[in-house]
């Protein structure tokens, strides 16, 4: 390797291939080359491009901490509204829950983007018109299909309305689109963390009070975790955007094993089911988990893409692939099980719901497979698949205003 890169100085295209096949050795023995080379500019360059990047943690200016701790100290007051004010926690929560994290995340966006005051405007206006409809509704979520509907998609609409704060823009930016997806996945790696160690540290320190008889248990659920649970994901956002190399590596790692793993898990589930007799056509619980499958998975592939949208691996793009094939599968299985019970026992606010959820991911599924198979025979480029998934969140979005403001009404609150 070391006459190699000797013999290729001023050939930059055959050091990136050298670099390519095999990074470490290519690192130690251009480390021992670069104090008889280092006057060279060429040399110079893949020094700083191999300069491990710096291991200290940003904390951002006192003005960004502030602002951080503002918004979790917001979201942690809104999470103990009904303590303050003697609200049932079973009518506060189902309808609430998405207004305790979302505005902040939002806030902390806006701010961060500078955006105008007309699109500041648009959000605030957009999140108080859906927090005057959902705690409008009458009902309680465990009586009425249509409440829980609107409560559950709600959340989704909020997280739309994170997304445009994300992005900044309505017009379609395919690159920031896949961004806010990568964010996301970023945000789950880095808020787990945050919780585990929020766990650990409950246990000890409620260990700790109680051996010297201090029983603590009721005033730091009450206080400390109801603060710090809403504070775990802003923290998290402030930290992956201070440090992209925080948790950058992480998520298409956890990608890159999770993808076939998948892949084999949903093969052998649908082989086992099969044999086990169970089918969602007449068993309705089955059918829920069996949708809650095809989310999750749809979400895998969303994610692997946003973390391989700018890489050619041919083995990534083949699994990915059979990936999308096998939950175009399980989607299929689901909508036919849906538009049977349709045509079996009527339409209801869930099967309406379910069957135009399904009917989105199948066509969105539809066209990530076209785009991976043209990415994998070579007469497309991977970003395709990218384009094909950020042109298509905006439907999502709008699919969540019909079922969180329509739904209700169309179907009587029933």
């Amino acid at each position: 390797m070391k006459n190699e890169i000797l013999s290729n100085l001023d050939n930059p295209g055959k050091l990136e291939r050298l670099y390519r096949e095999d990074k470490l050795t290519f690192k130690r023995e251009f480390s021992a080359l670069y104090p008889e080379l280092k006057d060279n500019l060429l040399i110079t360059f893949w020094k700083e491009r191999l300069a491990p990047a710096s291991e200290e943690i940003s904390w951002g200016s006192s003005k960004d901490l502030l602002f951080v701790i503002l918004v979790s100290l917001v979201a942690g007051i809104i999470a103990k509204v009904p303590a303050m004010f003697q609200i049932d926690e079973e009518w506060f929560y189902p309808r609430n829950i998405g207004f305790i994290i979302f505005p902040a995340l939002s806030a902390y966006f806006a701010w961060k983007n500078n955006l105008s005051a007309g699109k500041i405007l648009g959000i605030v206006g957009t999140m108080l018109a859906g927090l005057i409809f959902i705690n409008s509704l009458p009902g309680i979520v465990d009586e009425s299909d249509t409440l829980l509907l609107s409560c559950i998609h709600l959340g989704l609409f909020l997280w739309s309305i994170l997304g445009f704060a994300f992005v900044g823009q309505i017009q379609n930016d395919d690159e920031k689109r896949l961004r806010y997806l990568k964010y996301n996945g970023d945000l789950v790696v880095i808020t787990t963390l945050i919780v585990i160690a929020g766990i650990i540290m409950t246990g000890i320190t409620i260990g700790l009070f109680s051996l010297i008889g201090l029983k603590i248990e009721k005033f730091y659920f009450e206080y400390v975790v109801v603060f710090g649970l809403p504070a775990a994901p802003i923290v998290g956002t402030y930290l992956i955007q201070a440090n992209p190399q925080l948790v950058g590596k992480v998520s298409p790692v956890i990608a890159k094993i999770f993808s076939p793993l998948v892949l084999v898990m949903l093969v052998i589930y649908l082989i086992a089911m099969i044999y086990s007799g169970k089918d969602p056509y007449n068993d309705r619980e089955f059918l829920l988990v069996f949708n809650a499958l095809l989310i999750g998975v749809m979400a895998i592939i969303f994610f692997s893409v946003a973390e391989t949208s700018r890489t050619k691996n041919q083995v990534e793009i083949w699994i990915l692939l059979l990936l999308s094939v096998v939950t175009i599968v399980v989607n299929g299985i689901a909508l036919s099980a849906i538009l049977f019970r349709i045509s079996e026992w009527g339409i209801t606010p869930n099967r309406a719901a379910v069957l135009g959820g399904n009917v989105l991911i199948l066509v969105n599924l539809l066209l990530v497979a076209v785009n991976l198979f043209k990415a994998m025979s070579k007469k497309g480029d991977i970003t395709g698949v990218g384009k094909a998934i950020a042109f298509y969140l905006p439907i999502y979005c709008v699919w969540t205003v019909v079922v969180t403001f329509i739904f209700p009404l169309a179907f009587g609150f029933k």
